[in-house]
């Protein structure tokens, strides 16, 4: 050790320790040593430090062995099984206790590690308890009763055996000698799913981990105003008051437009392992945030996430491996998510194929499903719930976004409550939720007591029910087809449609029927009367109508008005663009959808192509944003009088205003009435 405490226990910043000890390995790899070995150990955070000073300057076998007091507990708070979770994730060749206690002490310990450890064992204890005589320390144990306990520590789980403090060449050959003749322990793979902070581990799988959500930016205005400013008691309250409700693990997002992920990111880190000893799931798109705050976390983290596509897999994989988490890993890939559980089970077997070429083991990695809203199509639950299953199955861990499933609905805690205790049936290993939630924790609490075993996929749609919303909104609307439009009753609405065409002209449908229809349901979606389920079916009925009306007539029936569409380059999300599509086109509105992960040379070139002056951008993930900015300036800069309309889950008006976008849409209707107001 060096001495002294690393921040913010001390003054000694983490990168200054990393090279204090780099320039010993540095000088000793150059002398031609065997084996680097890091002992005596009493704090988590400097131990890997050192770990990681070894690994970036020699390509040296590593062993470290750690400082426990008589309750098992180093310094600052790690037990045996943080200190073994860590480790491993480190990469090091072995791993144990030296030093502070004698032999019999550490026999417990050993047994402790041997339980949990994959890796090679060290025992290393002292002779005894030091005696002061004559000034000088004399320790209580002869070599002979040395010899005797280090065969107990043998046949504990331990490999490999020494002598630290008040031992001698005597003791050692005692050592030898006894121990010469027992069997050397088998080291297994225990298989074992855990993640840890920097006092203890969690393991996941021997029951469901909750992982508290709140820590993220995503439909949190207050929590994006304390990003904005700086406001570190409130995150801080935030996590604290999680880990009171009863969270396992702790998510942590800061994804935000307008702040610098990368330094962010390592901050809250840091200040939330100052007050809080949870294990913490690091959530960002950004490799380079995600590597800084894998370098500086206190354990071993939970990681969100890798997906399919090469490039993630190529970017996360080798952070995992030099510093060490379980990795959360999305069943989606270049093409987007999967609508069958096969597939999505053929995504998560070629992820584990690139994982073992990075070798990373499969205990290492946990399946996100994906949960998507039953708002869009009601068959999304069944296919996550099958894809958990068959991967429990196979004897993979799984976690989800369970409020995902409720998005755009009404009562959603009810719905996520129903959703989790299916999803805990189907062998869910970890639900990210809000842990505020009554009926959500009570759902948890339930499958825990086994109180859900006979709850089915019938009672999960009985939450679904929406009850009649402002029934108003339909009585009011004088013409059938405009009522029918408003209900959502797709197919009725189309055979009305069908039926009226034989003696109304196609634009006074249009007209007079289903864009009042819309505007009146657009209202409704705006003032909470209705929700994302009721909009969308409106928007489908009216959709369907256009067809039939496009095949029944040979001119274009739609308004005239055109609109790119597209999803900038990076991003491979598109559910929000397509609902903007929807909608547009509900409105009459020529979409040319470019589809997702478009460059923006390819975007200027549609408006040429096209002759187009509208442009409506997409994007989820905080690390395609710059490529946001680069289309909007490049549009701006070809042609001022294109304009563009910007969003998506990451974005707010005020950094729309700041690349130069002409409007903000902060949802499918708002995106239809700046298309509209640019048409005026």
């Amino acid at each position: 050790p060096i001495g002294r405490f690393l921040e913010p226990l001390g003054d000694l910043k983490f990168d200054d320790a990393v090279e204090i000890f780099a320039k010993n390995i540095r000088v000793a790899y150059s002398c031609g040593v065997d084996l680097i070995i890091i002992e005596t150990m009493t704090d988590s955070y400097e131990t890997k430090a050192a770990v990681l000073a070894a690994k970036e300057n020699s390509n040296l076998p590593i062993f470290v062995t750690n400082a426990y007091d008589e309750n098992g507990k180093m310094l600052t708070g790690a037990d045996p099984e943080a200190m073994v979770s860590m480790l491993e994730g480190l990469g090091v060749d072995a791993l144990g206790i030296n030093c502070s206690l004698g032999p019999d002490k550490m026999i417990s310990l050993v047994k402790r590690m041997g339980e949990c450890s994959s890796l090679p064992i060290i025992a290393n204890p002292n002779a005894g308890l030091p005696e002061i005589k004559n000034g000088e320390a004399v320790y209580n144990l002869s070599p002979e009763q040395f010899a005797d306990y280090a065969c107990v520590l043998a046949s504990s789980g331990a490999n490999i055996l020494g002598g630290c403090c008040g031992t001698t060449p005597e003791y050692i050959k005692a050592v030898i000698d006894k121990t010469k003749n027992i069997l050397l322990n088998n080291v297994e793979n225990k298989n074992l799913t855990v993640v840890s902070s920097y006092t203890h581990a969690v393991s996941i799988g021997k029951s469901p981990v909750i992982i508290g959500e709140r820590i993220n930016p995503t439909g949190k205005p207050r929590f994006k105003q304390a990003l904005k400013e700086n406001d570190m008691n409130y995150i801080l309250e935030i996590g604290l008051t999680q880990a009171d409700q009863g969270a396992h693990i702790l998510d942590v997002n800061v994804g935000l437009p307008g702040i610098d992920e990368k330094s962010m990111m390592k901050k809250i880190v840091c200040a939330l392992q100052s007050v809080c000893d949870l294990p913490l799931q690091l959530d960002s798109n950004n490799y380079e945030a995600l590597e800084y705050s894998m370098r500086y976390y206190n354990g071993k983290p939970l990681i969100n996430s890798v997906n399919g596509d090469e490039e993630s897999m190529n970017a996360v994989f080798p952070l995992i491996k030099k510093y060490g988490g379980c990795v959360i890993a999305l069943t989606l890939d270049k093409n987007g998510i999967p609508n069958s559980s096969q597939k999505r089970i053929e995504i998560a077997q070629s992820i584990i194929d690139k994982a073992h070429y990075y070798g990373i083991d499969d205990k290492d990695i946990i399946f996100d499903p994906l949960a998507l809203t039953v708002a869009t199509d009601e068959n999304n639950a069944k296919i996550t719930l099958e894809t958990v299953r068959m991967l429990s199955e196979m004897g993979y861990k799984t976690s989800l976004g369970i409020s995902n499933v409720s998005f755009g609905l009404p009562n959603r805690n009810t719905v996520n409550a129903s959703f989790l205790k299916l999803a805990l049936i189907n062998g869910l290993s970890c639900a990210i939720v809000n842990p505020a939630s009554h009926e959500v924790i009570k759902a948890y609490h339930q499958y825990l007591n086994g109180d859900v075993n006979k709850y089915n996929y019938a009672d999960f749609k009985n939450a679904l029910t929406i009850q009649d919303v402002e029934m108003s909104v339909v009585n009011k609307s004088n013409a059938i087809l405009r009522g029918i439009i408003v209900k959502g009753l797709v197919e009725l609405s189309v055979e009305k449609a069908r039926e009226m065409l034989i003696s109304t002209a196609p634009m006074d449908i249009i007209n007079n029927e289903i864009i009042p229809a819309l505007d009146e349901i657009g209202e409704a979606f705006e003032n909470k009367k209705i929700f994302l389920p009721q909009l969308l079916k409106s928007a489908d009925c009216s959709s369907r109508i256009f067809s039939l009306i496009k095949d029944k007539m040979s001119t274009n029936s739609s308004n005239g008005n055109a609109i790119i569409l597209a999803t900038v380059q990076g991003d491979i999300h598109d559910i929000g663009k397509n609902i903007v599509r929807m909608m547009l086109e509900s409105y009459g509105f020529i979409v040319y959808d470019l589809g997702k992960d478009v460059q923006p040379q390819k975007i200027l070139e549609a408006t040429q192509k096209y002759n187009c002056k509208l442009v409506a951008l997409s994007a989820l993930m905080t690390t395609t944003l710059p490529a946001m900015e680069e289309t909007v300036k490049l549009l701006h800069d070809y042609d001022k009088n294109i304009k563009v309309i910007v969003g998506g889950a990451v974005l707010n008006e005020e950094y729309a205003n700041s690349i130069g976008a002409d409007a903000y849409g902060k949802d499918a209707m708002s995106a239809v009435k700046n298309a509209e107001n640019f048409y005026k």
